[in-house]
């Protein structure tokens, strides 16, 4: 048996909140997590019908993507379709999870698969993001360095693009004296002691930082562990909105949009003037994406992906690139098929359910 903390804890592997936007509504929105778990329904919406699903399979735990909980409420007396979802969810004992931008965020979430669908290679996110990466620095004597390097990296810091347990160690000369209460490892207090020290660099994501520091204190020696935090200006490389990558044939507009059509399933696209040279580089941004036009353009992709453009919003292609528009569901479709695989792959002997209900609120005639 598993409670519903465990899957979140699976959920949360795959996913971290600390990736989410600020703006976003992302975890568990509904519901007990020491409840035990006796399914998953994984959704893109969790509408009153995809609760009406789960309460069918027997799942007391619904794991969308979009949040039906976005902006806050006053009243739940089901006057919308939000209320009624909550309602029906809170009076059935299912809790709801969302995973939206934490998921969109991660280098192998949204829009790599997104890329996947439509057979990109050389992919790379478009918008890395900014301010997550820190950086400890920490001090210590030499015959500690070793133990405090390999703690730390366990931990999760010194991974830099495809490279982990990354350092840097500097020799320096210590001074410190102890009052009556100190307890030194070296020296005695209420004397002055000199010795050699090494300086220990690493960086980490912010969201680690407890954990980085849990496993500082613990592998260190000292009575005292000095340390410092710095916010790095170095964008995340494997973090952040959007991805850019190749076709492995290039193609003109038409045939590329008629490939993005089939790929993605799309009942109707929506698109700027074809410009007369074959696509090559293509950036993709799952759901709303307007504001990442020009990131596309700075990118130098040949044509940019997304979804809920306005009338004006196709003028800034500028004749820069093909901008296209094939809906808010389709560019995100195959996001719950990814959830529900990875998690049976980590969660065994657990009924994890894809959800057959289709929330996608546009149609096309």
């Amino acid at each position: 048996m598993y409670t519903i903390k465990e899957i979140i804890a699976v959920l949360e592997e795959m996913a971290p909140l600390a990736y989410a936007e600020d703006f976003d509504n992302v975890g568990l929105l509904v519901g007990d997590q020491e409840a035990i778990a006796t399914g998953a329904l994984v959704c893109h919406d969790a509408l009153e019908n995809v609760i009406d699903e789960a309460i069918a399979q027997n799942c007391n735990l619904v794991v969308c993507f979009h949040p039906i909980l976005f902006s806050g409420l006053k009243k739940i007396t089901g006057k919308n379709y939000v209320e009624r979802a909550i309602i029906k969810a809170i009076k059935n004992d299912i809790a709801i999870y969302a995973v939206h931008t934490a998921l969109d965020n991660h280098k192998d979430g949204v829009n790599k698969i997104f890329c996947n669908a439509l057979e990109l290679i050389n992919t790379k996110v478009l918008i890395p993001k900014l301010n997550f990466i820190h950086k400890l620095v920490t001090y210590t004597v030499p015959e500690n360095a070793a133990v405090i390097r390999t703690a730390l990296f366990e931990a999760g810091a010194g991974n830099i693009g495809n490279y982990d347990n990354c350092s840097f160690s500097s020799n320096g000369i210590f001074t410190y004296k102890g009052n009556e209460l100190s307890n030194p490892l070296i020296g005695e207090k209420g004397k002055l002691h000199t010795g050699e020290e090494i300086k220990i660099e690493v960086i980490f994501e912010k969201h680690l930082e407890s954990k980085i520091l849990k496993a500082l204190f613990t592998a260190h020696l000292y009575e005292e562990v000095a340390y410092e935090i710095y916010v790095m200006q170095n964008s995340h490389q494997n973090i952040g909105l959007g991805m850019i990558g190749e076709l492995a044939t290039p193609m003109n507009g038409t045939e590329f949009l008629n490939h993005v059509k089939n790929k993605m399933q799309a009942d109707g696209i929506r698109h700027s003037v074809f410009l007369e040279k074959p696509i090559k580089k293509v950036a993709v941004l799952g759901g709303s994406g307007s504001y990442a036009i020009k990131n596309a353009i700075q990118a130098g992709a040949d044509v940019f992906l997304t979804a809920d453009l306005k009338y004006h919003q196709f003028y800034e292609a500028e004749n820069k690139l093909l901008l296209a528009d094939i809906g808010h569901f389709e560019s995100e479709r195959y996001t719950k098929n990814y959830i529900v695989d990875f998690l049976r792959k980590k969660i065994l002997n657990f009924a994890i359910i894809l959800s057959e209900e289709n929330t996608n609120p546009v149609k096309y005639l």
